[in-house]
């Protein structure tokens, strides 16, 4: 079989595989692999999960797709279930993480134009963030490496030192419309967000009238031990983009906002043709059945503990770890030695690992990872570990 036909954009591992169960990945020749990846925080349940396959085997008796000139049951409901955990009552259905980002980005350039101020279309955004490889994404993306061979982006962004209030307030005034921010930042290499500059964001958005927003595509749906990463901070955004862990493996994004934000878009605005999906609805919503109903969410903290525990005596054990940091299961572990080595040699031992910044491993396994599969994968850290000590 022929791989010469994919465009050459990711750098993939020499494996191709075809069969997962649980945490558990199998390559064509058999070999199995302990994902920590999840599809990079998407597969919340694991691989082949018993509640998404009646989802998608039910579903797809029913009702596939419909265009958004109509309701469907699906969307109806799962908008309703969004909105009953959390601060936002107006939901907006796409397909992906980057999609809900361009969404969120243009509620805050309408939002400021309504303000009857023609200059108020200024968005800040976070140096070392990540929101996506589209142009608008890319343009609130705070890392030229991710931009510099697709200059010119959008004008009217600025960006802000991650954390740095006396730099928020210097960029901060009456012709910024939004702000966006990921309360940890996964791409950048896991570094989490001061609850200070949460709030100063917080207030300095309700001083100048402007919409504050989380991209939770990475940190959300779970992840830190809460439906919502928001609620472990105690700052509430006016805009939350979600998207991966929210359809578990099958692609769906969301933007959810506070009615202020939401009165911003009226038909015609925006769209999406696969927004609001029924399949992809009905997805999500056994997914968060899974999640919340069934109490999945509720383990993480636990879990988080124990797993940060372990790594912090590999960390004395060894002169290889730096530092470990992270929230519930968006892991990092900072090292002395080339990450890329440390991947492939975890890769070569059965244990799916990715990176995060330029020196940090990063870890996301399933929200329902039991301990046993902790240990597991523990035990290969230290077998790397040990290699590079």
């Amino acid at each position: 079989m022929s791989k010469n036909n994919l465009m050459n954009t990711y750098g993939r591992f020499d494996v191709t595989f075809e069969k997962g169960i649980g945490t558990k990945l199998y390559d064509v020749n058999g070999k199995e692999y302990l994902d920590f990846v999840s599809g990079v925080a998407v597969n919340c349940l694991g691989h082949s999960p018993a509640a998404i396959i009646n989802a998608i085997e039910k579903q797809s008796k029913n009702l596939i797709h419909v265009s958004n000139y109509y309701w469907n049951t699906e969307h109806t409901a799962l908008a309703e279930k969004l909105s009953n955990n959390c601060h936002h009552n107006k939901v907006f259905f796409c397909n992906s993480g980057t999609e809900a980002v361009e969404a969120a980005l243009k509620i805050a350039r309408k939002y400021g134009k309504l303000k009857s101020n023609k200059n108020k279309n200024i968005l800040l955004y976070m140096d070392n963030s990540f929101h996506g490889r589209t142009i608008g994404a890319l343009t609130v993306t705070g890392q030229e490496k991710y931009q510099k061979d697709f200059l010119p982006l959008m004008d009217g962004v600025k960006k802000v030192k991650f954390n740095s209030i006396e730099d928020l307030n210097k960029n901060f005034n009456e012709n910024v419309c939004g702000i966006i921010i990921e309360p940890i930042q996964g791409e950048g290499g896991i570094n989490i967000a001061h609850t200070e500059f949460l709030k100063e964001s917080r207030k300095l958005c309700d001083k100048f009238n402007a919409l504050l927003i989380f991209d939770e595509v990475q940190c959300g749906i779970g992840r830190l031990g809460s439906l919502f990463a928001y609620k472990k901070f105690g700052v509430i955004p006016d805009v939350i983009c979600i998207a991966k862990a929210l359809g578990g493996g099958f692609p769906i994004g969301a933007v959810l906002a506070n009615e202020t934000a939401s009165q911003a878009f009226v038909p015609g605005d925006h769209g999406s043709t696969f927004g609001g999906n029924p399949l992809a609805c009905a997805v999500s919503l056994a997914v968060l059945t899974e999640l919340v109903d069934k109490g999945i969410i509720n383990k993480i903290e636990e879990k988080s503990t124990y797993l940060k525990e372990k790594l912090n005596n590999l960390k004395d054990k060894y002169n290889v770890i730096d530092e470990v940091k992270g929230m519930g299961l968006l892991i990092g572990i900072s090292i002395k030695v080339d990450v890329k080595d440390f991947i492939n040699l975890c890769f070569k031992n059965g244990l799916l690992v990715v990176s995060a910044g330029t020196n940090v491993v990063r870890l996301l396994p399933p929200l329902n990872v039991s301990k046993a599969e902790i240990d597991e994968a523990l035990n290969i850290l230290e077998i790397v570990i040990n290699k590079f000590s």
